[in-house]
């Protein structure tokens, strides 16, 4: 819960900013002078790439969580009892322990996207947040064409 506070705190701080650099963007763009144009430009182009981005990691998160839902709803996460610090994170050598076991699965079927998910979890409780986004990126992909060919 903690978590979606946050994404839409920083969505509406990120919605007052392009307003306001709007307005700012208003103002360098009609000063006729070059270094203002610039930087009216800049002002309107850096807050739609900063929606983009945004937008896609909203989409990420909204994607990867259906697919969560949806391995709970089958029991299908991972139920394996491990250690974990006061913050709630796996311990590293309780989840390095449990790593190889669903690096071997998603190996084994590389077309199933709940092993790719739960792989996915397991690079996340190990700390290696960049593998555990492309683990999830890629059983978002192939539950969508799983879908699709449905």
């Amino acid at each position: 819960m903690k978590t979606r506070v946050a994404v839409v705190v920083m969505t509406v701080l990120l919605l007052l900013y392009i307003v306001l650099a709007g307005q700012r963007a208003v103002v360098l763009l009609s000063s006729g002078e070059g270094v203002g144009i610039a930087m009216g430009v800049a002002l309107i182009v850096l807050p739609i790439i900063a929606l983009w981005a945004i937008g896609r990691e909203l989409w990420f998160g909204v994607r990867a969580q259906k697919l969560g839902e949806i391995l709970d709803a089958e029991g299908a996460l991972p139920d394996e009892e491990i250690d974990v610090r006061p913050s709630g994170r796996a311990t590293r050598d309780d989840a390095d322990a449990l790593f190889p076991a669903y690096r071997a699965a998603a190996e084994a079927h590389p077309d199933d996207w709940r092993s790719w998910y739960r792989l996915g979890l397991a690079y996340d409780a190990a700390g290696d947040r960049r593998r555990a986004r492309e683990a999830v990126r890629r059983a978002i992909a192939l539950e969508a064409a799983a879908r699709r060919a449905a």
